[in-house]
């Protein structure tokens, strides 16, 4: 991927992205079977400037919402059977799982990719996680702790709605602890992640990248809408005015944390429909890599079938 370099403007207009050079990426129709990954995937040790990143560009991605939307949909049989292999597989003594990992300033969509990936899938093999602010029992504990114990199990599809990066992201910009403490945090979170491949977990990390103008929009519908206002705090527009603070956190989590273990994948989202086909093309492409089977039989099957045609 190539990479513009920026001068961080911390309190202007550029640093909010409004006027930022844009990495348009590829957009338009792709090739049948194209796979998504490299265009999205954020290289390991390169810095990385978010201002870079058109968050609008639809790279790899079907013409228009109409297409999107049909090629999201065919995406939904393939998704569901390797489901149901991995689940199976795990019976037999398969340890392998997978875990997605979601993060994004407020408004970025996910929730709304929560939801769209869960119908997609067996809930029954899922297991949800979305991580609010830590509980008294869980800040006495290692940040690391809250999230080891929300782990997918053998065979299961695991989704994090906000993470571990959280500690290194708000933490940074609300200054909750040195620098110094950030910095053993990204070492413990590569290891962390590290050992997690090591045991059979494959980690899909996917940054939904939204504009500062398309999180402007997103909050004022939800102030125009009754039934959206549970959605709302004033305190979003607080967290809005450190946009430039929370985009260079983002940008040092991805320089620090991208290995081969577990690399961050950046997602346009300001289109919601290639927000949704995006993440949903690059789970199936983890989970045909995985390319998890049935166990064959531990019994005589043409001797049930037997036993079974005698009743």
């Amino acid at each position: 991927m190539a990479r513009k370099s920026k001068k961080k403007d911390e309190g202007g207009k550029d640093g909010k992205g409004g006027k930022a050079p844009k990495r348009a990426g590829r957009a338009g129709p792709p090739a049948p079977d194209a796979p998504l990954r490299p265009l999205l995937r954020v290289p390991a040790g390169e810095r990385i400037d978010l201002g870079a990143f058109d968050p609008g560009a639809t790279p790899g991605g079907p013409s228009g919402k109409a297409a999107g939307l049909a090629a999201t949909a065919q995406l939904a049989g393939p998704l569901a059977s390797l489901q149901e292999r991995l689940y199976a597989a795990s019976t037999a003594g398969d340890r392998r799982r997978l875990l997605l990992v979601l993060q994004g300033t407020d408004t970025s969509g996910k929730g709304g990719t929560v939801k769209h990936v869960t119908c997609l899938f067996n809930p029954a093999g899922c297991r949800i996680r979305a991580f609010k602010a830590p509980t008294p029992e869980e800040q006495g504990h290692p940040f690391l702790w809250r999230i080891k114990q929300a782990l997918p199990q053998p065979g299961e599809i695991g989704i994090f709605d906000r993470s571990h990066y959280e500690d290194v992201l708000i933490a940074r910009v609300r200054e909750l602890v040195s620098r110094s403490e950030l910095n053993r945090r990204y070492a413990q979170i590569n290891r962390f992640e590290e050992s997690l491949a090591a045991d059979g977990v494959t980690v899909v990390k996917v940054l939904l990248h939204i504009s500062y103008e398309e999180q402007r929009e997103r909050l004022l519908k939800r102030l125009d809408n009754p039934h959206k206002h549970w959605k709302f705090s004033p305190a979003d527009i607080d967290e809005r005015d450190l946009w430039p603070e929370y985009q260079h956190a983002y940008e040092l989590a991805l320089e620090r944390c991208s290995g081969d273990a577990a690399p961050w994948y950046v997602v346009p989202a300001d289109r919601k429909w290639y927000r949704n086909w995006a993440v949903s093309k690059l789970l199936l492409e983890h989970l045909e890599e995985m390319g998890p089977r049935y166990p064959e039989a531990d019994f005589d099957v043409e001797a049930c079938r037997a036993r079974l045609l005698e009743t």
